[in-house]
């Protein structure tokens, strides 16, 4: 049995695999709380120690106690999973402890959940935990979230305005809407725990972030608002002036290794503009920042016969 104990920066594996006593330095990863995805998690902190040291696979593997020095990368990579007694071992491989094991577990178990109820099972469980740590998911309970861009706004503006009545913060809406969809988004998100009234009546935010994560269940929801607010960004594009709006793009030729550092790097401005925001104490307008990036031609590397397939 592998025995674990931090010591302010410092995680010490005694016994671990081999026999052996080592010390790691604790990764400097975002919390596993973070994560939907048990694979993205795995991956990301391989990638960290490899970064920080001469850390591999077979290394990896061994730690966790697998035959196949291979076994970890294949689960990345998609080509085999994890099952519950693997997710175990992995955890502790990554000196996970605590709720952090825990939430792991669940990850891997929500992947291989067979039904739809076992997944919900799962998923609540996580959201309790991750709530726990002040990290807001969106789950299936919250899927009505997604469906309009209103609740976002509202969201927004019912802190932003302090004893501003619905009718109010409907008007100062682009575009408008009604007083009575401003009292039923007001409604919702006091229920599904988005926001909260205080004596005076004035509406707080329980968490200034959300996240959807990584999971299915909003999927189709989420679609639809981007796909809401892409039509807003064209109204703006050709009503708002450049006083007010800001448009930009590249058009470039891209492998896919540079593609998904391009989506890494995109991944990172998005926290940093959050960060940004998130240090404001009182708002002035509610604004959207869209991120697109889709291709304007076919795989030049697919069969010249593919071409005009979509391959």
């Amino acid at each position: 049995m592998a025995k674990f104990a931090k010591f302010r920066n410092f995680c010490f594996l005694e016994n671990v695999a081999w026999n052996a006593s080592k010390i790691y330095l604790i990764v400097t990863m975002k919390s596993v709380v973070e994560y939907k995805d048990y694979r993205k998690y795995v991956l990301d902190y391989y990638r960290e120690r490899k970064r920080t040291s001469a850390f591999t696979w077979r290394e990896f593997a061994k730690i966790a106690g697998f035959a196949s020095g291979s076994y970890l990368k294949l689960v990345c990579d998609g080509k085999t999973r994890l099952r519950e007694e693997g997710a175990k071992k992995t955890a502790l491989a990554m000196g996970m402890l605590g709720f952090e094991y825990d939430y792991f577990v669940l990850m891997v178990r929500y992947e291989n959940a067979k039904t739809e109820q076992q997944k919900k099972k799962c998923f609540e469980e996580m959201q309790a935990l991750s709530e726990a740590h002040h990290v807001k998911i969106l789950g299936s309970d919250l899927y009505t979230f997604y469906e309009t861009w209103k609740h976002s706004v509202v969201r927004e503006l019912a802190v932003a305005m302090p004893g501003a009545k619905p009718h109010e913060i409907a008007k100062a809406c682009r575009p408008a809407i009604s007083a009575a969809d401003v009292s039923a988004s007001l409604s919702f998100l006091m229920k599904a725990g988005l926001l909260t009234r205080d004596i005076k009546g004035n509406y707080h935010q329980t968490n200034r972030s959300l996240t959807t994560g990584r999971l299915n269940v909003v999927a189709v929801a989420v679609h639809s608002l981007l796909r809401q607010m892409g039509e807003f960004a064209l109204e703006a594009l050709d009503k708002l002036p450049i006083s007010e709006r800001h448009f930009s793009g590249i058009t470039m030729g891209v492998t896919a290794e540079s593609y998904a550092k391009v989506v890494e790097e995109l991944a990172a401005c998005r926290k940093r503009i959050v960060s940004i925001v998130s240090a404001d104490k009182k708002i002035e307008k509610v604004c959207r920042l869209n991120m697109q990036l889709f291709p304007l031609t076919e795989n030049l590397n697919c069969d010249p016969t593919d071409l005009g397939k979509g391959v």
